[in-house]
């Protein structure tokens, strides 16, 4: 099969997390299992400048049209070349593409990001027709979910497009890509979509609303979050319409890059260990603490990590009731990430009156990002909502177990250690409550305690396997139930 992704985000060219994590590994999964792959993405300017430098912009198609009300853009398509099996093209329109930021300053969006999309959207659409129309479409979140809709409706009569399949992936169904009402004619829809079944969202235009109705098959990133969204709790206003297509939706759990996050091959950590061989666990953990600029530390003392987006939903508000009471145990908080300014400021003041006990870097460094997984004793998730995770995967690769609430795609791979059988790869609470996490951090902390026992655990979650070759091949499964559908 021929298999066309489209998307907003692919690593290594532009991503903000988890999306273009996704969308850099499971195109080259599918591939690797045979197929055709093909992949869309914006021309950012990020893009253009991780191009080699001596490359010149090749355009595979030099000019489309994407028609708007009263005005058109103009569109390119440039040749990213083909890498691991997958051919990569990136849409180029300048005028929407070319800027600082993917989605918009750190805080806001871009007011036009409904027409940045949309354009994606038609661009990749009308392109195919020209590099090879795929028999299936696969379009990730908000961004993209107009795709099925255009196949659907405005290209509904285009006798090479008739076939061709769609499926949508929710990476996160908290992001909707919502806009005013005019949206819809704006982009040259017709009236009657926009009623409560099609694309209308509480008197507005909804892009993810029009992906999960026009598309054949819906996928989301664990099977826990895939019942989660069906409920008002997670749902976000869209768990109506997800109910009414749960018999299309699946939950695939993300995979793991295990080439880029393994103890015994990463380049960015001071040693590499096994399972089989912990000894270099030590030596990551000095390490890691003298890039946090950390004292001296008791090899009794409990080092916890963090690597977060700071924000609510990755449960710092549950840090910061708890950080009080954490302060009293014998530990030594390292935290790494960004986000709201108010969480931010609360690890900033945090570290300040802590004594050395928390040590905090805003931003994100990849090779410090592997330095915390490595060389912390234990890894704090308290997320309020979960699709998927990743850094539980990377956690458990290092030895490093995780606390986490039992969500998404946290409550799918993380099992509850139990001492008496030496089964379990972390600790899970279950109530959004601050004394809830307490309670697993107390378990962590007594647990740590035994290092015999302790070890056993860390070797538990070394030997999970969550490589992509499986969620690649669930994927296929329902490219083909797809395809069958269409033909």
């Amino acid at each position: 099969m021929h298999i066309a992704f489209a998307a907003s985000e692919c690593a290594p060219w532009a991503t903000t997390g988890g999306l273009g994590e996704v969308v850099g590994a499971l195109p080259r999964e599918i591939a690797k299992l045979g197929h055709q792959v093909s992949l869309y993405l914006p021309y950012y300017r990020q893009v253009r400048e991780r191009m080699p430098a001596k490359s010149e912009k090749r355009h595979a198609v030099r000019s489309i049209t994407i028609p708007f009300l009263f005005y058109n853009r103009f569109a390119a398509i440039v040749d990213g070349g083909m890498h691991d099996g997958v051919q990569t093209w990136f849409v180029d329109c300048p005028e929407l593409f070319d800027r600082e930021w993917l989605y918009g300053p750190v805080g806001s969006e871009y007011q036009d990001n409904w027409e940045r999309f949309a354009l994606l959207c038609r661009a990749a659409i009308e392109a195919s027709k020209q590099l090879g129309v795929p028999h299936v479409f696969h379009v990730h979140d908000w961004q993209t979910a107009l795709l099925p809709v255009y196949l659907r409706t405005l290209y509904f009569f285009d006798p090479a497009l008739r076939k061709c399949g769609a499926v949508l992936t929710i990476h996160n169904a908290g992001y909707q890509g919502v806009f005013p009402a005019p949206t819809l004619d704006r982009l040259l829809f017709p009236r009657d979509l926009f009623t409560a079944e099609r694309l209308e969202y509480y008197d507005k235009f909804s892009f993810l609303k029009g992906g999960i109705v026009y598309s054949d098959a819906l996928t989301t990133v664990s099977r826990r979050y895939a019942e989660e969204i069906q409920t008002p709790e997670f749902g976000r206003g869209l768990e109506g319409i997800l109910r009414r297509r749960a018999g299309d939706l699946h939950g695939i759990l993300n995979g793991v890059d295990y080439a880029k996050w393994n103890p015994a091959t990463d380049g960015n950590i001071a040693a590499h260990y096994t399972a089989e061989n912990l000894a270099g666990k030590a030596d990551c953990r000095r390490d890691l603490l003298h890039a946090f600029g950390a004292g001296p530390v008791n090899d009794t003392t409990a080092v916890l990590g963090m690597v977060t987006r700071m924000a609510t939903q990755k449960g710092i508000d549950l840090i910061e009731r708890v950080a009080d009471a954490l302060l009293q145990e014998d530990t030594v908080l390292v935290v790494m990430g960004s986000g709201e300014s108010y969480y931010e400021n609360f690890f900033r003041e945090l570290a300040s009156r802590s004594g050395g006990r928390v040590l905090v870097k805003i931003g994100y460094d990849d090779a410090l990002a592997h330095k915390v997984e490595a060389g912390a004793d234990i890894f704090l998730m308290p997320s309020r909502y979960e699709p998927s995770g990743l850094n539980q995967f990377y956690s458990m690769r290092y030895g490093t177990p995780p606390i986490v609430r039992s969500t998404g795609g946290l409550e799918d791979t993380v099992e509850e250690w139990n001492p008496e059988t030496g089964t379990g790869t972390g600790f899970k609470f279950h109530e959004y409550k601050p004394e809830d996490l307490r309670a697993a951090i107390q378990r962590a902390l007594g647990a740590f305690r035994y290092k015999d026992t302790w070890a056993t655990l860390m070797r538990n979650g070394m030997l999970q396997d969550f490589s992509w070759p499986r969620s690649a091949a669930e994927y296929v499964g329902v490219y083909e139930e797809v395809a069958r559908r269409r033909s």
